[in-house]
């Protein structure tokens, strides 16, 4: 278990503040998959435990207290914890740049008659016009079923962006956990979907950023719950030469210039 926050430990204890948004997974065959770019006899190990929260102050509630703007929000939360790592100082993206991008990509979801987005929409957009001038070069899927994976991708790129199927259960949980049911209030999608950054781990917990916060989740809840991962891959990571060992850049490329051609 990670040491508590700077607010202590926390019960949610109202749903007033939280919003989710983050609407059913849409399937693209032009998705490129981390794996086919791992080769697992050369990475590196990742570390037992990984953090990206040191320099980072305050995670803004972007709005997702008022609105379903999640996955723009997990967006920016991804950038401040990049630039906080990179830089040795968080840069917050203004709300306003949040708002204006998810005004782009928001559709109205039939389930609730309110507004939401899918993430492929939202990393499309990031990729190619930015939010608040921060492009991302590239985007791949993430088996959250294979744990190495999960931690060497979340350990080489910074985190990982996350579409979870929450339970009702959730929402009286200090972390989120598997009951080891998946009916009733356990059901994935009871409650509805959210999309979250995952800026830490270690070998009970994962730590994610949602609602203004730090989040805990279990290793089980991620797999039951968990219906979509990206990493996501920086321009100046692409432009650079040098790549991860075992990270094949290369080829990465060459599949991105052949899907946007």
């Amino acid at each position: 278990m990670f040491p508590e926050t700077k607010e202590g430990p926390k019960m949610i204890t109202s749903l007033t503040a939280e919003r989710l948004g983050k609407l059913p997974v849409r399937t693209d065959v032009r998705t490129l998959s981390l794996a086919r770019y791992i080769d697992r006899a050369e990475l590196p190990t990742p570390p037992a435990t990984f953090d990206e929260t040191t320099h980072v102050e305050d995670w803004p509630m972007y709005a997702n207290d008022r609105i379903g703007d999640c996955t723009i929000a997990a967006a920016g939360h991804m950038i401040e914890a990049w630039t906080a790592a990179g830089q040795g100082r968080a840069v917050e993206v203004p709300e306003s740049a949040v708002l204006a991008a998810f005004d782009v990509v928001k559709q109205v979801d039939p389930a609730t008659g309110e507004a939401g987005a899918v993430v492929l929409d939202v990393l499309r957009f990031w990729r190619a016009s930015g939010i608040a001038r921060h492009r991302i070069g590239a985007y791949a899927r993430v088996s959250v079923h294979d744990h190495e994976l999960v931690r060497s991708a979340a350990w080489l790129f910074g985190g990982l962006y996350l579409g979870l199927q929450m339970p009702v259960s959730a929402q009286r949980q200090q972390t989120w956990s598997w009951s080891g049911s998946l009916t009733g209030p356990d059901a994935p999608g009871s409650w509805g979907g959210h999309a979250v950054d995952i800026v830490r781990y270690g070998t009970e917990t994962l730590t994610a950023v949602t609602w203004g916060r730090l989040q805990e989740l279990t290793w089980p809840f991620l797999d039951r719950y968990c219906d979509e991962a990206y990493c996501i891959l920086s321009v100046d990571f692409l432009d650079g030469d040098l790549a991860p060992n075992g990270f094949d850049l290369e080829a990465l490329k060459a599949d991105l210039a052949l899907i946007t051609a």
